[in-house]
């Protein structure tokens, strides 16, 4: 019996090295999806920004497209007119989008 005994005793010491790894494993997770989840809220932003501000800007020209992408929290990086059509790029955090409109009127 006394060997059974102190072969727990062993093993008992190893579940708080396993826990302390497998915590740091979820943590790492759980980081990884926070920035994950970031970007892809920055990138849908970025877009929904870029369309509403070349929709701006080809009505009532580039300051409206800058005001317009600001109201949605982006910063106008270009505005391009050719001819009939305007292109908008926006940033977002580190995400760009852009959105091009052709003015039919």
């Amino acid at each position: 019996m006394r060997h059974r005994r102190a072969g727990r005793l062993r093993d008992a010491g190893q579940t708080v090295p396993l826990f302390v790894i497998l915590a740091a494993v979820v943590l790492i997770v759980l980081l990884g999806l926070t920035r994950l989840t970031g970007a892809l809220s920055d990138r849908a932003r970025a877009r929904t920004a870029a369309d509403a501000a070349a929709l701006a800007g080809a009505r009532d020209g580039e300051d409206i497209a800058a005001r317009v992408a600001e109201d949605n929290h982006a910063r106008l990086e270009t505005y391009v007119v050719v001819g009939r059509e305007v292109e908008v790029t926006v940033r977002v955090g580190d995400e760009r989008a852009t959105a091009r409109v052709r003015t039919g009127w």
